[in-house]
């Protein structure tokens, strides 16, 4: 079966996982004990936490080792609103956001929290001025994802970010979906907290990182937390974050290689639906890997399943909602209405995808447009 849903999970690198069960078999030690061997799994873990530090280009002491961008994501707003800078109890969002981040202000709002959720513009992007007129008093929490994982736009994340220094408002970006595709080391500087997941770029699942602004005073969401710093609670996986690392120090470098080889893919593939191209609606992307199309009169489940028994594995969406057989939240934001709204389907690309691969896919979804249409 020919693999299109990146943006869902990536496979995890040689070197990565040669690394892991390197570091699963030698440095085996929890690195909060305070023999040797506790330290030896402890300073590969610093080396990590100094490696992400690095890729952000921030202090060390603000990175923190999670689980994942779910759990990161969680904790991140959970550990900002226990150090807000002002009174208040309103909170800007997007409409789009990742399932953890809407969950987490959905139980907010069962709290007590006023939540303002903000729609997209026709490009796929908050707008600055609609941020801005969302802003109040009581205003002290933001969280916007940087990448959106259903069309690849990027949010204006500096600029909101201006917006929140200048009102005193601590803000949160979801970047698992960038990380690994674009340099967000200005995005860290234009936030007070930051998420990313390794296997969104070739690491193992069940690990991730947080970058949490040093200068921030917090409390640990769990009363009694020792590991990373009170932030979390759990042994940390110490062969998972070296693991990871080595994929982003792969990632990172190679950036501007793996950007050229997705520009040159996502044309091949457009070019490949050229007979059934007025169907279709292509939305602009930021990042090229990632394709979101509707088929006018034609529910993205139906072309997703067709897709997969002639070998081709695409989505319909963010995989943390696509088992609920809900609309897309982006086609919402967007605001597309009625039957269109469940006809959105996802293309993302890897690093193994090659030009056969999408010439094969467009001629597979020429015929499934032609014979469903």
């Amino acid at each position: 079966m020919k693999y299109f849903d990146y943006a869902a999970s990536c496979p995890l690198d040689q070197e990565a996982a040669e690394v892991y069960v390197k570091a699963a078999s030698s440095y085996y030690g929890n690195s909060s004990s305070l023999h040797d061997i506790g330290d030896q799994a402890n300073e590969l873990l610093e080396y990590s936490r100094n490696q992400f530090a690095r890729f952000f280009e921030v202090s060390k002491d603000g990175i923190y080792f999670t689980s994942g961008g779910s759990e990161g994501n969680y904790l991140a707003l959970q550990t900002l609103l226990s150090g807000k800078v002002k009174r208040g109890n309103h909170i800007i969002t997007g409409m789009a956001e990742h399932s953890s981040v809407l969950n987490t202000m959905e139980k907010l709002r069962q709290a007590g929290w006023d939540i303002t959720k903000l729609p997209f513009d026709s490009g796929g992007r908050i707008d600055v001025e609609t941020f801005r007129n969302a802003i109040r008093e009581d205003t002290v929490l933001a969280s916007i994802q940087h990448a959106n994982p259903e069309i690849g736009t990027l949010q204006p994340i500096e600029k909101i970010g201006a917006l929140c220094r200048e009102h005193n408002i601590l803000f949160h970006s979801d970047c698992v979906q960038s990380f690994g595709k674009v340099d967000v080391a200005q995005i860290a500087r234009a936030v007070d907290s930051l998420t990313i997941s390794g296997h969104k770029f070739y690491g193992p699942k069940g690990v991730g990182a947080v970058y949490l602004n040093p200068a921030l005073r917090w409390e640990s969401y769990a009363p009694g937390t020792t590991h990373e710093g009170g932030f979390r609670a759990g042994t940390v996986n110490v062969p998972g974050i070296a693991a990871m690392t080595v994929a982003a120090e792969k990632a990172m470098k190679n950036l501007e290689v793996y950007e050229e080889h997705y520009h040159m893919l996502r044309e091949e593939f457009l070019q490949s639906l050229a007979p059934v191209r007025s169907w279709c609606t292509v939305y602009e992307a930021d990042l090229p890997s990632t394709i979101g199309m509707r088929v006018d009169g034609l529910e993205g489940q139906l072309i997703m399943n067709e897709a997969n028994l002639r070998g081709f594995a695409i989505s319909t969406g963010s995989a943390c909602q696509v088992s609920l057989q809900a609309p897309s939240k982006t086609m919402v934001a967007l605001g597309v209405e009625g039957k269109a709204v469940k006809e959105f389907i996802r293309i993302t690309l890897g690093r193994e995808t090659k030009v056969e691969d999408v010439r094969e896919l467009g001629e597979a979804l020429v015929k499934i447009v032609r014979e469903n249409g």
